[in-house]
């Protein structure tokens, strides 16, 4: 049997994974989630299984596979794969609601947040949040479905007029705008649950903040740059990363301008890793990653 398959869609991400696991003489296959399978048939296709299904993969296919890959990854599960973000993190990763309900479980600030899935419920919740706000889908990619509402009149017609962001399940997030600090949010990345570096990430007032394509398209650079978030937000994020048995993947966090308060408010199993890692980081975190693969394909033989 192989001993690790990469379960992908997004076409360009993982090309470094890929090289990584090449140089290092892996026995890999990669696999995109077309076909079918059986349920009746147990197999899985190798003896590791690496989930790197991405939420933003609804955004290049309306046939995305975020569901399809949640059954098959258990599937595999259950004809004795060891499932790396298994099934149970692809359910945290594509809820944000469930995001928000783990970290705060935690002891940890969040942005003020009420969960809907009706529009008529859209008014009375942001009347307790109050403005500015924003809309967001539960399950989102790269900023996708985020809208900000400055006032009760544009949401009220938004609402009125059918013009909200929609989320593939159908919920949304009627959320608090936190002004972030300096306009700058932080990534922190985590490896078996252990913090293994931070970006800090400008551009706290926009959306779209992917670190995977920061240097893709050259005409909207983000400025990114390596930071140490300091003991209380490392602490903070490896207990996140515990609490969602995230392998591998990222926790977002922003400081509230108003009060100084950090406020958690993303889990991102799809850890890519920064565009040009070597030019921001000073070293290639693949080499890391590739390691702990090695090591989990070892336990499972």
């Amino acid at each position: 049997m192989t001993d690790l398959a990469i379960l992908y869609e997004h076409p360009a991400w993982f090309v470094p994974l890929f090289a990584a696991l090449d140089r290092r003489g892996v026995d890999y296959v990669a696999l995109t989630p077309g076909g079918d399978f059986d349920p009746a048939d147990p197999m899985p296709p190798a003896r590791v299984v690496f989930n790197r299904i991405a939420m933003s993969s609804f955004l290049r296919s309306a046939e995305h596979p975020i569901f399809y890959a949640t059954a098959l990854l258990d599937h595999w599960r259950r004809g004795g794969a060891t499932i790396i973000n298994g099934p149970e993190v692809l359910a945290i990763d594509s809820s944000k609601a469930r995001q928000l309900s783990l970290i705060a479980a935690l002891g940890l600030a969040i942005p003020a947040t009420r969960v809907v899935h009706r529009a008529e419920d859209i008014i009375a919740a942001a009347r307790a949040i109050g403005f500015p706000l924003v809309l967001k889908a539960n399950i989102g990619g790269s900023g996708a479905g985020i809208t900000r509402f400055d006032n009760l009149s544009e949401l009220a017609y938004a609402v009125r007029e059918g013009e909200l962001p929609s989320s593939v399940d159908g919920v949304l997030l009627v959320q608090d705008y936190v002004p972030a600090r300096g306009g700058t949010v932080t990534r922190i990345e985590t490896l078996d649950r252990t913090f293994l570096y931070a970006l800090d990430i400008q551009g706290g007032g926009a959306f779209d903040l992917c670190p995977a394509d920061a240097c893709v398209d050259a005409s909207a650079p983000i400025e990114m740059v390596a930071t140490d978030p300091g003991p209380a937000l490392r602490d903070a994020a490896e207990a996140i990363a515990r609490a969602a048995n995230l392998d591998v993947g990222g926790i977002e966090v922003l400081i509230d301008d108003r009060n100084g308060t950090p406020r958690f408010y993303d889990i991102n199993a799809l850890s890519n890793f920064v565009a040009k890692p070597v030019d921001v980081l000073g070293y290639d975190p693949h080499d890391a990653l590739v390691d702990y693969l090695i090591a989990r394909i070892g336990e499972a033989r």
